[in-house]
């Protein structure tokens, strides 16, 4: 007979870890590919993910002044050749309607007929769509700052996808400000880098390290750029939000002018900055082990499940009853400014199976419980941020007391846990040599996890940028925001730095 698997999910992480992540998906259900290539479904537990991290992030928003909007899903071709470097960024990801009906064609299939004067592009990003709408909503500085958002769908035409990381169409919120001065856009472009960074660490349990983009890296169209990089578990860095200073660039481009205090014509100072369901990518990297999903507890869609351990019919009716009184005690508690959302599992089914399902999923708290728990007034309780092996027995009472700390102290568990990953695999390289080492993976036909962030000195060259990429698919990541200045040398060119940056590979 064949031996059974250790773990819930195979491949393991360090046997394939580009499969196990698809293997998670599919174990915890979150999504699946569409019939439409390139693009997914995310399935209810996903979704509910997405939900969540919508939820918090509307209320940081709106805690900040800003208001949420909706805008066309079309955008005219010509909006989007009104910023040369913006066009030039997009061109190759954009989809084009070129026709609004169809016909029956001589062989009786559906053509295109119908042909439309002007092309429509299927939403990549808004600035230009926005930025219209901005010049018809601004005459005077009275009328500054706005201060909009829109949740919705994009299209980008990609052409290697992978579920929430990079799919053709998928679903962000996406902020955009104009202000009267240059200060005040550039304060709101690091307001809205540190929501991002607060989000990920506080609620998503994501470390992360915030910086600036370099030239090649910026959003086409954009002064500056920054952003916040989280390390996966395979080492690699993952952009997980990023907030852009647009100068006036998109302003002068769809005319949003006003005039100022004096009387005078000028032209707004304009941001953007946007997260997506890449997020969720980022968080089955960031906490998944080889059983499955794990979620952190300030975002998860249910935070307790009540297992039913039945062994008889005439047991049943007990068991029932108890665990439906305690998710009902359990319903009144609090945590984290919301009731607990509790799930009792009653389906049929082998109890052992039942559990596995709600490990791969990754609830965070599962009770297993049974007559002879019933009888000592207690439950069985399994954490899923430690082994199975570690489940503990509590009274009742005291376990519905206690739960909300316990989620805390599973929420903390995860962020010191990937801190101490990240911190562990943060390596300060000076030598070219050791640079290409680290990177370097020893099996070339099936690169292990190897690697990390390497921070090193670098000379500001493009030309830098471009060797590593090609010899080593790493980029910069960020130039780090709370990086101190020091005396260097590049590590590639050996010429002198003032500052180290963080290289690593990435998706």
């Amino acid at each position: 007979m064949a031996s059974q698997p250790k773990t819930a999910v195979t491949p393991t992480r360090q046997e394939d870890y580009p499969e196990w992540y698809q293997q998670v998906i599919k174990a915890a259900d979150l999504a699946e590919n569409s019939p439409v290539r390139g693009c997914m479904v995310i399935k209810p537990w996903g979704y509910a993910l997405w939900e969540n991290i919508q939820r918090v992030l509307d209320g940081m928003f709106k805690a900040t002044g800003h208001k949420n909007a909706y805008f066309p899903l079309f955008i005219p071709k010509s909006f989007l050749e009104k910023e040369a470097q913006h066009v030039e960024g997009f061109a190759k990801e954009c989809a084009v309607v070129t026709h609004h009906r169809l016909q029956a064609g001589p062989d009786g299939k559906l053509v295109p007929a119908g042909e439309l004067e002007e092309p429509l592009i299927v939403r990549p990003t808004s600035e230009t769509i926005i930025g219209a709408m901005f010049a018809k909503w601004t005459q005077s500085y009275r009328d500054l700052p706005l201060l909009i958002n829109q949740w919705a769908n994009v299209v980008r035409w990609e052409m290697r996808t992978r579920l929430f990381l990079r799919t053709a169409e998928f679903l962000w919120q996406e902020g955009h400000t104009a202000h009267s001065t240059p200060k005040e856009a550039q304060e709101e472009t690091m307001k809205m880098l540190d929501v991002y960074g607060k989000f990920a660490e506080e609620y998503m349990a994501m470390p992360v390290i915030k910086g600036e983009k370099t030239e090649s890296e910026r959003f086409p169209g954009a002064v500056s750029t920054y952003c916040i990089e989280a390390m996966m578990q395979d080492r690699k860095a993952l952009q997980a939000g990023t907030s852009h200073f647009l100068g006036q660039n998109f302003s002068k481009a769809s005319d949003i002018k006003f005039l100022d205090a004096e009387g005078k014509d000028e032209y707004a100072w304009t941001t953007s900055w946007g997260v997506s369901t890449r997020l969720i990518g980022g968080l089955i990297m960031t906490h998944g082990d080889d059983d499955g999903l794990i979620v952190p507890p300030r975002l998860a869609p249910s935070h307790v499940v009540i297992l039913p351990i039945v062994h008889d019919d005439a047991s049943s009716n007990d068991v029932f009853e108890y665990c439906d009184k305690l998710a009902a005690e359990l319903g009144d508690v609090r945590y984290d400014d919301r009731r607990l959302e509790i799930e009792v599992d009653k389906r049929e089914g082998r109890g052992g199976d039942k559990v596995w399902s709600w490990i791969k999923k990754g609830v965070p708290i599962y009770l297993e419980i049974g007559p002879r728990d019933i009888a000592a007034d207690s439950v069985f309780v399994g954490r899923r941020d430690k082994s199975r092996k570690e489940r503990f027995g509590m009274s009742r009472q005291e376990f519905v007391g206690k739960v909300s700390d316990i989620l805390t102290d599973i929420q903390n568990n995860l962020f010191n846990r990937a801190k101490s990953f990240r911190d562990t695999n943060i390596k300060v390289i000076d030598n070219k040599d050791d640079f290409y080492k680290f990177f370097t993976p020893k099996n070339k036909e099936k690169p292990e996890i190897h690697g990390g962030f390497a921070l090193c000195h670098w000379n500001g060259s493009a030309q830098v940028e471009e060797q590593v990429k090609n010899d080593l698919n790493v980029t910069i990541r960020c130039i780090p925001m709370d990086g101190k200045e020091e005396k260097g040398k590049c590590v590639i060119s050996g010429e002198l730095s003032k500052k180290r940056v963080v290289f690593a590979k990435s998706y």
